[in-house]
């Protein structure tokens, strides 16, 4: 399957990867070799911070996270270049899926092992046995510049669900995602190609899911601000106001933006949904939010539930009422949980 229906050209495609990847191997010889000055600067840093404004160490661990980050991505591409040239030079596309997606499952705990353990960050998950058996399409909240690892670690790399993406193009700025996203079937939307395509590039990923399958879409389309949240029900009441009243109460999450899941049920309309809802990483939109040390220390709340596809409206309308109803009590349920912390 392909991974991108807009069939990048290859120009552009390499044009970007001369910039990135090279940008990252460069960036992590360099920190390895300030490591020792860059710790003690930090270390300073922090002892200062902690004294006068009594913050946590932040310094340290973002420079410890800095190396992780960097040191796996570099010896990722290596691992990806291998496995290119064990494809055959990629012509060995189901041993590319494979071993990309296998790829895709470690280094993603690596990252989030790394983050858990430098900041004391726990998570606690109820329900996760509903994702099985798929295909599934798997609805998730963003609320931080975090809880996008959240799915390949609890979805793909424990239930062993091959989840197929949707994606700002944006992220293939990182070169890893790039290049292992881009062998997997994802998409990378484009945003000016018009709400229609993108829609039916969306539903074309859908097609053909199998039992160890699933697909994953973001609703809500960006991370959560009260700002936000206000723009997005102003913009809805000038086209629906009855919606916006429906949907008025909302207070953690942003409304969900209904276009392309209504894209997966036409063209996989005997799957299941999952509302993958989370609690905890909320305030946590900037680094300037970690940097101030609200990462350290926080207890992550998921939650799973499943609603057959027999339980799912079959009129647009009522779909779009049933997604806006499934999306106010998971804010009631992310309310509860922040209200009891």
């Amino acid at each position: 399957m392909r991974t991108d229906p807009d069939k990048e050209p290859r120009r552009q495609k390499v044009t970007r990867r001369l910039k990135t990847i090279p940008l990252i191997v460069v960036s992590f010889v360099v920190v390895t070799a300030l490591l020792p000055l860059l710790m003690l600067g930090a270390l300073v840093v922090d002892v200062f911070r902690a004294v006068t404004a009594r913050k946590p160490f932040m310094a340290l661990r973002l420079v410890a996270f800095l190396w992780i980050y960097l040191a796996t991505d570099t010896l990722a591409l290596l691992t990806l270049f291998v496995l290119w040239l064990l494809g055959g030079f990629g012509h060995n596309e189901q041993r590319m899926v494979n071993s990309a997606w296998h790829f895709q499952q470690l280094w993603v705990k690596t990252l989030l092992g790394s983050v858990k353990l430098l900041f004391g960050l726990r998570i606690v998950d109820e329900g996760a046995e509903c994702l099985r058996p798929g295909p599934v399409i798997v609805l998730i909240r963003h609320a931080s510049i975090v809880d996008n690892l959240l799915p390949s670690a609890l979805v793909a790399a424990r239930e062993r669900i091959r989840l197929r993406y949707v994606l700002k193009r944006e992220l293939l700025s990182e070169p890893c995602l790039d290049i292992a996203g881009q062998r997997l079937p994802n998409y990378f939307v484009r945003r000016d190609t018009g709400e229609e395509v993108e829609r039916e590039r969306i539903g074309q990923l859908a097609r053909d899911m199998g039992s160890d399958d699933g697909f994953l879409l973001y609703p809500e389309g960006t991370r959560f601000t009260a700002e936000r949240r206000q723009r997005a029900l102003e913009k809805i009441a000038e086209r629906d106001p009855q919606r916006a009243a429906r949907l008025e109460p909302i207070e953690y999450l942003l409304p969900p933006k209904v276009g392309g899941l209504l894209a997966v049920l036409d063209q996989s309309p005997n799957t299941d949904v999952v509302l993958m809802i989370h609690q905890g990483f909320d305030g946590l939109r900037l680094i300037s939010d970690i940097w101030g040390g609200a990462l350290v220390g926080r207890v992550i709340n998921v939650r799973f539930t499943r609603v057959p596809h027999d339980q799912i409206p079959a009129s647009r309308d009522d779909q779009v009422a049933w997604l806006d109803e499934l999306w106010l009590e998971a804010d009631r349920w992310v309310a509860s949980k922040t209200n009891a912390a």
